[in-house]
């Protein structure tokens, strides 16, 4: 048995971090990379993973992962999907997206592997889904910072809104973004 783990909102500076680990109960047609596919069609795989899997959702807010760290929440995320699919199922071969096992030994890596293991596709895919679904409530709160555009992603869109706005609760204070930092030689 495979548990395929994903997560998004890794390099966003506003937004969530979520790991999601994902087991097949049934083939599921068209699984890809969540970042693939249209937002139509993640939504469409979204429910019908979540119908045909067992699977685990590890969510980070910005104030925990800047309190923790980001490896931190990683690490803390992986492991409760280790320990819960083990105790669910006994014998789980576990594949992370990426090259790091964030000190989980059980973790097998691979690069890609959003785009080559099913069960990797479909948690890329529900934690996609999961935290553009989060953020929904930070474009509620604050309309004017257009969350659900740039997803908490450091687009200059989102780098001009925190010049303007400032930051919020959903940001990642500990993230530092070159573009907001005053230059040094500024009154040379």
């Amino acid at each position: 048995m495979i548990c395929g783990i994903d997560e998004a909102g890794r390099g966003c500076l506003a937004g969530d971090l979520c790991i999601v680990g994902c087991v097949l109960k049934s083939d599921i047609k068209g699984l890809n990379d969540s970042k693939k596919l249209s937002q139509k069609r993640r939504n469409e795989l979204f429910r019908t993973t979540k119908e045909n899997s067992f699977y685990k959702i590890a969510t980070f807010t910005s104030i925990q992962v800047d309190e923790l760290g980001l490896s931190s929440c990683i690490n803390k995320g992986l492991t409760q999907i280790v320990e819960y699919f083990k105790k669910e199922f006994g014998d789980v071969e576990f594949i992370f997206d990426g090259n790091s096992k964030f000190g989980v030994s059980e973790l097998e890596t691979m690069i890609k592997a959003d785009s080559k293991i099913k069960e990797v596709s479909a948690a890329s895919i529900l934690a996609k889904v999961t935290r553009d679904e989060n953020l929904k409530i930070a474009d509620e709160l604050y309309p004017n910072f257009e969350f659900l555009k740039h997803k908490g992603y450091a687009t200059k869109n989102h780098i001009e809104l925190i010049k303007k706005y400032g930051y919020t609760e959903f940001h990642r204070k500990s993230y530092k973004v070159k573009a907001l930092e005053k230059s040094l030689f500024t009154n040379l």
